[in-house]
Parts: structure tokens; C-alpha cells; sequence
């Protein structure tokens, strides 16, 4: 199939793009590159073009005759979501909303949409079920949960099959280090640990008296290749089923504590852990419910200590 993948030259975009393309099929990446990469366009055709804008997506899908539609492109960080609120709902639910029109006038019948665990909010159960309230603590959040909202009202009246995955922190990179997660500026937790651990600069902890057994928030952490491949699975179950909401996780939950020394064994260094309070909108435990999950993809998800283990030698060798 032809896909055009929004968002494709980011992180988890170029990961699926590149395993679509193993799959056979082809991914059109649409990115303005405002936190993608233009060398990491390599797997398929490039569209230069925003989210916002219906008629670039628009031609996108006729010009290339695109079958479905796996949509990524958001902002995607929960501090600075706090900060400028209207830059991500005017960018990740406008965004949707131009690409759901596109849609709509071009004929393409299928939507993948990344959302995130993020929808839920505060976890009230140890494990989260796709069934949990979804009560955002920020605003990165609540434009998902927005997003959420305006695909389930509008797919259904303009023919659409979507599904919606709601997945938890991300992290890895491909098995060949072609591509790997890189952000301006990276927030992410395991490779700003990764930098720290190599150059001995100080590794910033946000967070030691959150409700947790160690007092770090706790996080399901998937392995961006599964993910990937989740959203490739999305896509053949659409094939006969109109709708598809679920999480994409382990359904295991590991600590930043934990994580820090995972990497420490991994790279046989000591990490200098810098303390800082608990950052604005962070829920202390975010762990996936995934029994669901596996009643659509039953895959064999990587652990987060091969995931480290197998980014900590990727990392050396770069």
C-alpha cells in the first residue's frame, strides 16, 4: 500500500516508515521538519508541508494515491505544553482536523492515530485499561484526548476507519542504528541518561517524592520498533473492523531509579545524578493495562533491559 505518514521524518515516524518499507509498502513521509530530521527521509517520497494545511495534505493523498494514513505529526512535550497551550491545540488538534478534510475530499478510508497514555491523566489503578477516565494533567494531553474526540465524531460520518493508539514511553532505536531517537532539545529521559552516563555531565532525576516505592515516577517503556510494528498491525485490522482503541504497552512499569542503574550496568559507569523537584503535569506511575493489546497483536515485546542494553552498545559505536 501507499501510506502517507505525518510527522514521518520525527522519531517514531522514520522507525515505522523504515518498517513499513520492510513490509512492502510505501511510506510518504508529510513533515515540515520543525522536530524532524530531512536525512532520516529515506525509506520513501518526501512532502515538504504542515499539518494545518488541508489542501498540501490534500494533494499529498491524490498525488500519490495513498490507501491509508498513519498520523504522527503533533508537539509532543508535556513541560512545554504548560507553557504554550494554544501552540498545541492550534498545531495537534487544527492538524487533525485539516487531515480528517483531506481525507474526507481525497477518499482515503483509513486512519492510524498516534495518542498516548497521556489521555488518562492521573492512573486511579495500578495498571490502566483502555476503559480508564481520561482526565489529562496537561496540555499536551488534553489536545490527544481532543484529537481522540474529533476522530471519533468525524470518521464515522465521512467513512473513515480509524484506530487509536494509546501508547506509553517510547524508547530504542532500530536494531541497525540507521535511525535512533534524536529531538531539539531532547526531554526524553533514556537518552539524555544514555549522554550523561558517556560524558560523566549531570543526569537531571525531576522528581524524588512522587507515591512510588522509590519515590521516581514509574513509566511502561516500549521498544519504538514494537511500536512500529503496532501501527502496521492497526492498519490490516482496519481491514475489517471499523474501529480500534487500545494501548500499546508491557504492561510492566520500570522507575527512573530502576532505569539509571540499568544503564549503569550496561555501560559499567557511574551516573551523576542531579536532583530536581517533580517537573509540572508529570503523573507519578503511567503503566499499561495490555490484555486488549494482545487480543489484536500478539507480539513479543523487547524488555527494557535488552532495549538499554542494545542502546548502550549502539551508542558507543556511533
Amino acid at each position: 500500500m501507499n501510506i502517507l505518514v505525518t510527522g514521518g521524518a520525527g522519531y517514531i515516524g522514520s522507525h515505522t516508515s523504515k518498517l513499513l518499507k520492510k513490509a512492502g509498502h510505501t511510506p510518504i513521509v508529510f513533515d515540515n521538519l520543525s522536530n524532524g530530521w530531512a536525512e532520516w527521509v529515506k525509506f520513501g517520497p518526501f512532502v515538504f508541508g504542515d499539518i494545518r494545511n488541508e489542501e498540501a495534505l490534500y494533494q499529498a493523498l491524490k498525488g500519490f494515491n495513498v490507501d491509508a494514513v498513519i498520523h504522527f505529526a503533533a508537539n509532543a512535550y508535556v513541560e512545554e505544553s504548560t507553557r504554550l497551550p494554544e501552540m498545541y491545540f492550534d498545531n495537534n488538534v487544527g492538524g487533525t482536523v485539516a487531515l480528517l478534510k483531506a481525507m474526507k475530499r481525497a477518499g482515503t478510508k483509513r486512519l492510524v492515530f498516534s495518542s498516548s497514555c497521556a489521555t488518562y491523566g492521573n492512573a486511579r489503578t495500578p495498571t490502566i485499561r483502555e476503559d480508564h477516565p481520561q482526565e489529562p494533567t496537561n496540555p499536551y494531553g488534553l489536545s490527544k484526548l481532543m484529537c481522540e474526540q474529533v476522530i471519533k465524531t468525524v470518521a464515522p460520518v465521512v467513512g473513515i476507519r480509524f484506530a487509536a493508539l494509546r501508547y506509553f514511553n517510547v524508547v530504542g532505536n532500530d536494531p541497525e542504528g540507521e535511525i535512533y531517537e534524536r529531538h531539539e532539545p531532547e526531554t526524553h529521559v533514556l537518552p539524555n541518561l544514555m549522554k550523561a552516563a558517556l560524558t560523566g555531565a549531570p543526569f537531571y532525576l525531576f522528581g524524588t517524592d512522587h507515591p512510588t516505592a522509590d519515590g521516581t515516577a514509574v513509566r511502561d517503556y516500549v521498544y519504538v520498533m514494537d511500536l512500529g510494528a503496532a501501527h502496521i498491525k492497526a492498519l490490516d485490522v482496519l481491514e475489517s473492523r471499523e474501529r480500534l482503541i487500545s494501548n500499546v504497552g508491557r504492561g510492566k512499569g520500570t522507575s527512573v531509579r530502576e532505569l539509571v542503574r540499568a544503564v549503569e550496568e550496561a555501560l559499567q559507569v557511574k551516573v551523576n545524578v542531579t536532583e530536581k523537584p517533580i517537573r509540572p503535569g508529570d503523573p507519578p506511575e503511567l503503566v499499561a493495562d495490555n490484555e486488549y493489546l494482545k487480543t489484536w497483536f500478539p507480539h513479543d515485546f523487547k524488555s527494557t533491559g535488552d532495549v538499554v542494553r542494545d542502546l548502550a552498545q549502539t551508542m558507543k559505536n556511533r
